[in-house]
């Protein structure tokens, strides 16, 4: 694949960012893509390394050794093809995938896997710019009816799948656009929303109705749907957060991250701001804030609490700090535990680990502060780590903004779920194995995180992808989708 000496005679060149002072003026992308010479260039350093991990790495197993190899070839066009036969959204993952791919690397054993990432968006964007993505639209119906419920990748997946597999698919979202984390979950600056609008386009003239604004379980009934379709797919995500479950947690200036991140979002869409904040405008401008959680989402605040001109911006983590280069005669292959850091991390924050938050300091109405303690990890008996408080390490955090960002436990129940009356596993997802994706209701199936609970981008396409064709096979009796 490649070239035979690529690897040997390149190294690793990956993709610029604009500087932070001129990328924080605005919301807009600010990823420089390297030019044609350079993508190839690095498309050649894909070798041939016999057995390629990053096919295991890859959630929706991206044949990444075969569209490397074409793009070194110079052949965009058969690299595109290659690229969507596995991933029906690849300018989605190109941009906010954390690329386990690369981290399944072979050069990765010496820090230098291959730019997957970058070359893969670079494919995609190519296409768009050229016009080779069009719309797929099957040579017959089927007859058959399906209704997805939730917009997200994982919903989007299914229904453009199902729509070319030639059934009529209408897909239900309860906010006012398509889209569902994608489009209010993910910051601009990380991927704008014109992404997201002409792959609509596409699926429309597909065959997909789209129902924005409508919530099934509160405006349309469970019910209904499976009196009018075929089949139903959940892929409604894992929206229920994590709360603060401590003292002054209730006051005035707590919130959740995504109430945060979904403002910016409705005010860069155009919104006015009783449509973008009904609950009451969210603004970092001038003001303390601190973000608690360590993940994607705690950092995607920091960017944009950071884009408001916030005063100051700290990201606590309760967990310890991660090592800063994993043992990879321990991890390679898989996913390794080590200290990332974000675009959004480079332009301003100040991360703290291992901190436990007591108490939310108020003065009867806003926050004020937040107390905190350090905290150590340590073996039990049984060799399971436990978390224990750090005598006299108590301190307090200036904070007029809090906040919480430590991941969600699920799908939400009243409504769509209660009225379901399918199954749910001990976790609290729908219970749905990874063959069928068949739910305890007939004709019911689930997929995404709705199903497998918080997860990446790239497993929700998958999943919507295999639902896809599960639900085909049971309508049809046999199906040509691939998994």
């Amino acid at each position: 694949m490649g070239k035979d000496t690529g690897f040997l005679e390149l190294d690793r060149r990956d993709r610029d960012y604009l500087d932070p002072k001129e990328r924080l003026n605005n919301y807009r992308e600010f990823v420089v893509q390297p030019d044609d010479e350079t993508l190839t260039s690095q498309a050649s350093r894909c070798m041939d390394c016999g057995i390629p991990y990053c096919h295991n790495g890859c959630p929706v197993n991206n044949m990444i050794p075969d569209w490397n190899h074409l793009v070194y070839e110079n052949d965009w066009k058969n690299a595109l093809d290659v690229l969507h036969s596995t991933n029906n959204f690849p300018e989605f993952t190109g941009r906010i995938c954390p690329a386990p791919c690369e981290a399944s690397c072979t050069l990765n054993i010496v820090d230098q896997p291959v730019t997957i990432k970058s070359i893969e968006c670079a494919i995609v964007d190519r296409g768009w710019k050229e016009g080779w993505v069009t719309p797929q639209v099957p040579a017959k119906k089927t007859g058959k009816s399906v209704a997805v419920v939730g917009s997200g990748p994982a919903g989007m997946a299914a229904a453009q799948q199902l729509a070319r597999a030639g059934h009529s698919v209408t897909l239900f979202e309860k906010n006012d656009r398509i889209g569902g984390l994608l489009r209010y979950g993910i910051p601009d600056f990380k991927m704008e929303k014109h992404l997201i609008n002409r792959r609509c386009q596409q699926m429309e003239a597909e065959g997909v109705s789209f129902k924005t604004s409508k919530e099934v379980g509160v405006d349309i009934s469970f019910q209904s749907l499976q009196e009018n379709y075929d089949a139903v797919v959940l892929s409604g995500g894992a929206e229920n957060a994590r709360q603060l479950q401590i003292p002054g947690a209730e006051l005035n200036g707590v919130r959740l991250a995504m109430e945060f991140l979904t403002q910016q979002n409705k005010r860069n869409a155009g919104d006015d701001e009783a449509r973008a904040a009904p609950r009451g405008t969210l603004k970092a401008t001038g003001k303390h804030v601190v973000v608690i959680g360590g993940g994607d989402t705690g950092s995607d605040c920091v960017g944009t609490s950071n884009r408001q001109g916030a005063a100051s911006v700290t990201q606590l983590e309760i967990m310890p700090k991660p090592p800063e280069k994993e043992d990879k005669a321990m991890t390679w292959p898989n996913w390794p535990l080590k200290l990332r850091t974000s675009s959004s991390h480079e332009e301003g924050v100040e991360r703290d680990w291992a901190v436990l938050t007591k108490r939310v300091v108020g003065d009867g109405e806003k926050v004020t502060g937040l107390e905190c303690a350090r905290v150590e990890w340590v073996k039990d008996d049984d060799g399971r780590h436990q978390m224990r408080e750090i005598v006299g390490s108590e301190f307090t955090i200036l904070a007029d903004l809090i906040f919480l960002a430590m991941g969600f436990v699920g799908p939400i129940k009243a409504g769509l779920l209660d009225q379901s009356g399918v199954e749910l596993t001990d976790r609290g997802n729908v219970a749905a194995n990874e063959e069928n994706y068949a739910t305890s209701v007939e004709n019911v199936f689930a997929c995404g995180d709705m199903r497998r609970g918080q997860s990446l981008v790239v497993w929700a396409i998958r999943e919507g992808r295999q639902c896809a064709r599960a639900v085909d096979e049971a309508l049809m009796g046999v199906s040509e989708l691939p998994r």
